[in-house]
């Protein structure tokens, strides 16, 4: 008396026919109902591109403070770009400011100016300015809160101090001078403003 095989492949009471993954609770007193497990799809992660510091060579660069050559001894603030050689020997250095938008009480060079042939003030300056056989302008929109010690000193600008010019002085319509001024000759136009003292000095070839 023969009994039939049991197929090999047939499922067993209580086990899942399908090919999905069931999760049962076996915590007591909960529910055993099979719950998918959910699967949170992972963010696609893209490179963050790193900033680069940004060169900023585009602004208009003011006029130059001064214009010539001199020798300078003292400090200066910079707002702007610097670029160039400094070394002991020799140094050449380029200086882009920017523009002011209001007059600053705070000169651009604060020290001694020491020049030979022409210097012309564009800026602020303050300390002291000397040459014994230069000539000195101080253009309109200049201001220079300094002694002067020059030849000649061409002034259309302020000038806060006092002014020695050991051949001329030349002050122009819209020169203001708060200070006094020692010099062989003078020359004023109208709307100049003089606040001081004024000293003619003698020639080379009169007697002292």
């Amino acid at each position: 008396m023969s009994t039939a095989a049991k197929p090999a492949l047939e499922p067993e009471p209580g086990t899942v026919a399908n090919s999905e993954i069931s999760l049962v609770s076996r915590t007591p007193g909960l529910s055993a109902t099979p719950r998918l497990a959910s699967v949170t799809p992972v963010p696609q992660i893209r490179p963050v591109p790193s900033e680069q510091p940004k060169k900023e060579t585009s602004f208009q660069p003011r006029l130059p403070v001064i214009t010539g050559e001199a020798h300078y001894r003292g400090s200066f603030p910079v707002n702007g770009i610097i670029s160039g050689n400094l070394g002991a020997t020799g140094s050449t250095m380029t200086v882009k400011q920017r523009p002011r938008h209001v007059a600053a009480a705070v000169p651009e060079l604060d020290g001694e100016l020491n020049f030979k042939d022409m210097l012309r003030v564009n800026g602020h300056i303050a300390g002291k300015v000397f040459s014994y056989k230069g000539t000195l302008i101080i253009d309109a929109s200049a201001r220079v809160d300094a002694d002067i010690d020059v030849k000649v000193c061409v002034i259309s600008g302020v000038v806060n101090g006092d002014v020695v010019a050991h051949e001329r002085v030349e002050l122009g319509s819209s020169a203001i001078i708060n200070g006094n001024i020692a010099t062989r000759a003078i020359k004023m136009k109208p709307g100049a403003v003089f606040h001081g003292d004024c000293r003619m000095l003698k020639s080379d070839n009169e007697d002292s």
